[in-house]
């Protein structure tokens, strides 16, 4: 690897990881190239630095114009939880990544997967991730990172106006499941790493699992105990009041039902590490310190 000033591009750069790493490697001294559909959501990052170019993620072209002349690309599936066919707009993103890649002829690719990604199905969204993964590892030549969270800290922010209105938290998970949960910031931590080291060959995989494990009747409690509403109670929905809730909110039947079966597969054991948690795939946000930010944007509503 040679000591220029690398340049990376990064999809996403308006969500939830994207952001993190595009402003961790403009800190780095990186040039980077962050990726939207908002051009307004963008304006930040061109701020501070960074190129910015709006477009459609499901179009090879401006992927493949994006992604030429980068040392490294972070990629990741930005689907719209109202697609109708939520599953169709995952093959047709992540096909158009593909085809990119192959057109750009870029060397090093980080890509944002999943916990429970090495199966193909059973696994509702998580199986869109699947084969993702099969269609980038089929790419030759290229280096890939498949980076496997599980639940983002973040998701919980879905859960502010069901406790504002009725008072409690509700899903389809178990109430004491203690499953995976991980900080955005700390999967942008190791991804911007690998971004700038590129120390890396073939295809790795890297598990990331949070500061520990939690249920969701620990996050009702320390979320509610930071927002003022000690007692704020986990309530487990069946799956048909879950699916009637998700579409009422706007959200498509897909999604909805491929969310379902998501959930369904944590209930039954099936979505875990492969190897336990160890320090490699341990990262250092706790949960109580995501609950100091939620308690922000609760009071701000």
């Amino acid at each position: 690897m040679s000591n220029t000033i690398p340049t990376i591009t990064v999809m996403g750069a308006t969500g939830h990881t994207g952001g993190k790493i595009a402003r961790r490697l403009l800190a780095a001294g990186a040039k980077v190239r962050a990726l939207g559909r908002n051009p307004a959501k963008l304006a930040a990052l061109e701020r501070a630095g960074a190129e910015v170019l709006a477009g459609d993620t499901c179009d090879p072209t401006f992927l493949a114009q994006a992604f030429r002349g980068a040392d490294a690309v972070y990629t990741l599936l930005a689907t719209d939880r109202r697609a109708p066919d939520y599953r169709a707009r995952q093959d047709q993103e992540g096909e158009a990544i593909a085809e990119a890649l192959r057109a750009s002829g870029v060397r090093h690719v980080v890509a944002l997967s999943s916990l429970g990604a090495d199966q193909g199905e059973g696994t509702g969204v998580i199986a869109g991730l699947h084969a993702q993964e099969e269609r980038l590892k089929r790419i030759a030549g290229v280096h890939l990172l498949l980076l496997r969270p599980v639940s983002f800290f973040e998701n919980f922010y879905d859960a502010l106006g069901q406790i504002k209105e009725a008072g409690l938290m509700a899903d389809t998970v178990e109430a004491d499941i203690a499953v995976p949960m991980i900080a955005a910031d700390d999967i942008a931590a190791v991804a911007a790493q690998a971004l700038l080291a590129r120390d890396w060959s073939g295809v790795a995989v890297r598990e990331l699992l949070g500061q520990r494990d939690l249920s969701h009747t620990e996050v009702a409690r320390i979320l509610g105990e930071r927002i003022g509403k000690r007692g704020l109670a986990y309530v487990q929905l069946c799956e048909a009041d879950m699916t009637g809730a998700m579409v009422d909110a706007g959200l498509s039947p897909s999604f909805a039902g491929l969310y379902i079966e998501m959930t369904r597969a944590f209930n039954e054991g099936r979505v875990g590490p492969s190897a336990g948690r160890n320090a490699a795939n341990t990262t250092a946000t706790r949960f109580e310190d995501f609950a100091e930010e939620f308690a922000g944007a609760y009071a701000a509503m």
